[in-house]
């Protein structure tokens, strides 16, 4: 008879033959072993293909994940001593399956196939995004995961997560537009990166920023006319063009430091996602990784199968009602909070979430959306929705996402019309600067808050604030679509001069006090306000108001305007400092008994062709506001107070630096509000 032996360590099931969790590739240090894991439910196969960086086209080694051993449920899986891959820095699949377009299925077991949840992606000189998109091989040519690209021992010593309130203020900014240009002061090998960025952290500091909310940073295919980053290739790596050190995997130790040094700052960062779509595209797209690794799981699809839903406008939607892609998105989020340590995210097209598998709309509880507000990691995490896409529109209450901040829309179009002069708005100004509890209301069922608005002008998309009062049409010849990209209803209005070139004076000067009275409006309403980069020195994308694939002039920001405009940048500079300095504008709850709403003389003319509004907030100092969108001046009469309680702070009719300051004392109770002006009285 034998005698039964303990089986050691390395015999275990695991270490032989993989496990399913977690996703992706991760070292195993007391097995010295890297475990893989891909999920699929409808492959038939599977290979493991690893590189060296010598040649990116053929395999140093090939791993078969057989069925049954290595596969778990609809994971595959495998572990290889780190012994056999000393030789391999890159690694990618090949995933066999049926080919059925009545069926939605388009694998092909010739394709190289880049790992869903790889951290970093590594593109080879001969990288092809047509190659992708053709049926065969596209060795060579393929974009592939980098294995050891992912570092545990990064030091966050002194790293601390900012988190403001009243005082929060956020500024939307391009990671490469911010310092591309070569006036931007940083040194040319740093320009347009993470390290750029950091460099150019004293300019928010002094302006008062407390949030930075950087549009899409995750890995997009440098073959795209993308300059925007709205087409993620990847949903766990960083952009590599965006780091300053072009090794393979060091963008992931550069965004750290970015992060790190916002933090020092005191600014909390928060990532632009699109957790919706991706760039493989239409059914014509490159068949990169989700397609090719299981279509039916990752994307919604028509009903005949063949071709794919297009609520987002990008060729493809993500299958978020699927379980392993709202896992997908869930690891995606807890790894940038804890791994890369960010402060929140901004979901572009988020109504997305809430499309059920065959696209009908779920907005009682959409399973994405709940697993994101159930998990432990984003308990402190900002949420913001941009809460609509191309079918659906759900500000306000309408979307599921109850807690979650939104972006506004009603707020830009309707303080944008406001400005403009349009005639029967002053009701809805007061809703808007309220807090706009007509879309975020008080109700025992639901109880919103008025900073779950975010109160902005303008954003990345659409015109910046300059152009906004510079063209009353768009210019985006440059795009290449013979100008039909880009929305054609802007609520914009050039000031009575098409563009920058020969302006008169006059116009210039009322530009520049319209410039004013966006920003008035936006540090002045309840809610959070947010600041496109570049809006504080009136830096101009000449037009365009689509320059989504615009990586040149036109979108770096032109840093000799913060000089020329210095005027523009101090009243951004001391109009956020003055929202700081009086937290009873921004609120957790709405103004309810402290605000009383006055006209020019008296209760406030809600009639068709009024232009005027006044208020007064009372709080730790009062505040008394009046805003004449009027083309004449008026006489507006002062509803409190005696002249000598009260100091004008705010004069946008004025010339700099008398529009903004410490304060100036009153003579009586009239004051004669300039033509499309805003002024702002504190009482000592």
């Amino acid at each position: 008879s034998s005698t039964s032996q303990p089986v050691p360590l390395e015999s275990s099931w695991a270490a032989v033959e993989g496990s399913p969790a977690p996703l992706g590739v991760s070292y195993i240090p007391s097995e010295r072993a890297y475990n893989f894991a891909l999920y699929s439910k409808h492959a038939t196969a599977v290979t493991l293909l690893l590189y060296s960086d010598q040649d990116p086209a053929t395999p140093v080694d090939t791993y078969e994940l057989r069925f049954p051993g290595n596969k778990t449920g609809r994971v595959w899986h495998c572990r290889l001593p780190e012994s056999r891959l000393a030789n391999a820095k890159y690694y990618a699949y090949r995933v066999d399956g049926p080919f059925d377009l009545r069926e939605g299925h388009r694998f092909d077991k010739q394709k190289v196939l880049f790992d869903p949840y790889a951290r970093a992606i590594y593109f080879p000189p001969t990288h092809s995004r047509s190659a992708a998109s053709r049926p065969g091989s596209n060795a060579g040519k393929a974009p592939l995961g980098v294995i050891r690209a992912s570092s545990d021992d990064y030091d966050w010593t002194g790293d601390r997560r900012p988190r403001h309130s009243h005082d929060t203020v956020i500024y939307e900014m391009h990671v490469k537009g911010f310092t591309a240009r070569p006036n931007s002061g940083i040194a040319e090998n740093k320009r347009g990166t993470y390290a750029g960025v950091i460099e150019r952290i004293p300019h928010l500091v002094e302006l008062g920023v407390t949030v930075v909310e950087l549009l899409p940073v995750y890995q997009f295919d440098p073959q795209e006319r993308n300059y925007w980053g709205y087409m993620p290739l990847s949903f766990f790596s960083p952009h590599h063009l965006y780091a300053s050190d072009r090794k393979e995997g060091a963008q992931i130790n550069e965004f750290r430091d970015m992060v790190k040094a916002f933090h020092r700052a005191g600014i909390e960062v928060v990532l632009d996602v699109v957790y919706n779509h991706t760039t493989e595209d239409n059914q014509n797209g490159p068949n990169y990784s989700y397609r090719g690794i299981d279509n039916t799981s990752y994307y919604l699809l028509e009903n005949n199968r063949a071709n794919y839903r297009n609520d987002a406008g990008t060729g493809n939607v993500l299958h978020c009602a699927n379980r392993y892609v709202r896992k997908m998105i869930v690891d995606s989020m807890r790894f940038w909070v804890e791994e890369m340590r960010v402060d929140g995210f901004r979901f572009d097209l988020a109504s997305i979430f809430s499309r059920n598998s065959d696209g009908s709309i779920n907005t009682d509880d959409p399973p994405v959306i709940e697993q994101i507000n159930a998990e432990p990691a984003f308990e402190d995490i900002r949420l913001i929705a941009e809460a609509w896409d191309l079918a659906t529109y759900q500000l306000g209450r309408s979307f599921p996402g109850i807690t979650w901040l939104q972006w506004n829309g009603k707020f830009r179009d309707d303080v944008r019309r406001f400005v403009k002069s349009d005639p029967d708005l002053v009701a809805t100004l007061m809703s808007r600067m309220y807090g706009s509890a007509d879309l975020f209301p008080e109700e025992l069922e639901a109880a919103y808050r008025p900073f779950q608005s975010v109160n902005y002008i303008c954003s990345h998309d659409g015109f910046n604030l300059k152009d906004l009062v510079s063209y009353n049409q768009k210019h985006n010849l440059a795009n290449g679509n013979n100008n039909n990209d880009g929305p054609d209803d802007n609520f914009n209005w050039n000031c009575g001069w098409e563009g920058d070139e020969n302006v008169p004076a006059e116009v210039a000067a009322l530009r520049k006090r319209q410039v004013k009275n966006f920003c008035a409006l936006m540090m002045l309403a309840n809610g959070t306000p947010m600041i496109c980069a570049g809006d504080e020195f009136m830096n101009t994308q000449r037009g365009n108001n689509n320059p989504y694939n615009q990586d040149n002039e036109i979108t770096w920001l032109d840093w000799s305007l913060k000089q020329t405009n210095a005027d523009v940048f101090r009243f951004f500079q001391k109009m956020i400092a003055f929202r700081k300095a009086h937290p009873s504008l921004s609120r957790s709850t709405y103004w309810r008994g402290d605000i009383e709403w006055f006209g020019v003389n008296g209760g406030p003319d809600l009639s068709f062709g009024s232009r005027t509004l006044a208020y007064l907030l009372k709080g730790d100092k009062d505040i008394y506001v009046m805003i004449n969108a009027y083309w004449e001046a008026l006489d507006f009469r002062i509803q409190a107070g005696q002249p000598s309680e009260w100091s004008r702070v705010v004069d946008t009719s004025l010339a700099s630096p008398q529009d903004i300051g410490d304060g100036m004392p009153l003579s009586g109770l009239t004051y004669r509000v300039g033509p499309r002006s805003v002024v702002v009285l504190v009482r000592s």
